[in-house]
């Protein structure tokens, strides 16, 4: 062949490698974002070697933290499982959803018929009706029968285990079909993240939604071979330590398949830790309304969109996601019912450097016992025995003679009551929460009368 033509023939090769490329870099910035959110089961705020841990090492999350948004005063809204997952998917609290009758507001076991309510609208279904493939890979905790089940509630594709791992009978779902019982624990972080990556791959050329739930660090402890013994934190360390890993291949599936600047990656806890783990410098532990059972880990990454190596402590909390995720794909709100969320999106895009000022409530069960707004903490009411403690059966809630008042950006271990030194702040806190809980269903204004008045 003439030395002419071959030279001829490279060009139109590069300038059409060229336009494919171009094509294909227009279609990924013109499609909306693809969405994965990464939950961890009873990790503590202080189990991340980026959070300040030093008994375990988590190099993919920090590398996490360094190239997205690391939130330090980020919260799940309630200090236990199921009321956790369902204020995060509906971006409403879970005391609006009939606390008689399904039992949101506390944790649902294997017995219960009932589950998360279905004229609740998940993220999964907001986003499923624009289009997105959407994926539930691990603990669901919402209800394990119909119509409480993941495939009723907006998910194409479920595999996991539907409540926490130390409730029997032990269970591996695949869709509808149980697949393994008893499961083997050992290699369920493993699997999950094997059908994770799957997931992204099957769905690399349309939107998807990953919503990935693991069941650890939850007790029972299980690692598999490779990490099982390896962390100096012993075998929460090496749960965690894989965790971590999974988290690195969930990043490193999204640049292999160049999807890596069109995915937005959350990654948080459900609520503070249990008997092990480590909330930090924070007051209390998982069933406590103190921040070590509601603050957790909260890292966001989205590489040409979120700055990288942020740091704010601004506070933001899970029921924020859902309207966050409406805003980013051009939807007003995407649910039948008002939520209890806000928009983050310029927040987290850097256009404004506070968050949009929500006021979080944190219940245990029907009762409300703290609040924070701004830089601010309010105690209206604790139990007189925490849960998981020695009389724990025989808890009441009492509301406080006189509420506490704390300065989280000073004070993280809720230790300095400011409440006399402020009582104008105790004040509009009260009657902020006041006006909250009149938008609440009447057996919640009514479990809490005492903060109405």
């Amino acid at each position: 062949m003439p030395i002419k033509k071959v030279a001829q023939q490279a060009v139109w090769l590069v300038l059409l490698t060229l336009f494919c490329t171009t094509l294909s870099n227009a279609t990924q910035s013109n499609r909306p974002p693809n969405i994965i959110f990464i939950y961890a089961d009873d990790m503590g705020y202080g189990d991340l070697s980026a959070f300040g841990a030093q008994a375990i090492k988590t190099p993919n999350l920090d590398r996490m933290a360094a190239e997205g948004l690391k939130l330090t005063s980020f919260y799940s809204v309630s200090p236990v499982c199921t009321p956790s997952r369902a204020a995060l998917l509906t971006g409403r609290y879970a005391a609006r959803m009939g606390i008689e009758n399904m039992h949101l507001s506390n944790v649902l076991t294997f017995q219960d018929k009932t589950g998360l309510p279905t004229n609740e609208t998940t993220i999964a279904t907001a986003l499923k009706a624009r289009g997105y493939a959407t994926g539930c890979i691990g603990k669901w905790h919402l209800g394990h029968l119909a119509p409480h089940r993941p495939l009723d509630h907006g998910f194409d594709y479920y595999f996991g285990i539907p409540y926490s791992n130390d409730m029997q009978p032990s269970m591996l779902k695949k869709m509808d079909e149980t697949i393994e019982q008893p499961v083997k624990q050992e290699t369920l972080t493993l699997r999950y993240t094997q059908e994770a990556a799957r997931f992204i791959e099957q769905n690399k050329a349309r939107p998807f939604f990953l919503y990935l739930p693991h069941n650890m660090p939850h007790i029972p402890l299980f690692a598999s071979d490779k990490f099982k013994g390896k962390s100096v934190g012993g075998i929460y360390g090496d749960v965690v330590e894989e965790l971590d890993w999974s988290v690195g291949e969930v990043l490193a599936t999204l640049k292999r398949l160049s999807l890596d600047r069109n995915t937005l990656v959350f990654f948080a806890s459900d609520n503070g830790p249990w008997y092990q783990g480590s909330p930090g410098q924070l007051r209390g532990r998982k069933g406590w309304t103190y921040d070590g059972g509601v603050r957790v880990p909260g890292i966001v990454r989205w590489p040409g969109k979120i700055k990288g190596g942020t740091v704010s402590d601004e506070p933001l909390a899970t029921i924020d996601i859902f309207p966050t995720l409406m805003t980013l794909v051009g939807e007003a709100n995407g649910s039948k019912l008002p939520l209890d969320g806000m928009s983050a999106v310029n927040f987290l895009f850097g256009k404004e450097k506070t968050s949009p000022g929500n006021l979080y409530l944190f219940f245990d069960k029907e009762f409300l016992q703290t609040a924070r707004f701004g830089k601010w903490k309010i105690h209206v009411a604790r139990w007189n025995v925490q849960r998981y403690q020695a009389g724990a059966n025989n808890q009441i809630n009492q509301t406080l003679s006189t509420p506490e008042l704390y300065d989280m950006s000073i004070d993280l271990g809720e230790s300095y009551n400011q409440a006399a030194r402020y009582p104008e702040v105790v004040r509009e806190l009260r009657q902020r929460i006041a006006a909250r809980l009149k938008t609440f269903p009447a057996e919640i204004q009514q479990a809490n009368s005492d903060l109405m008045k």
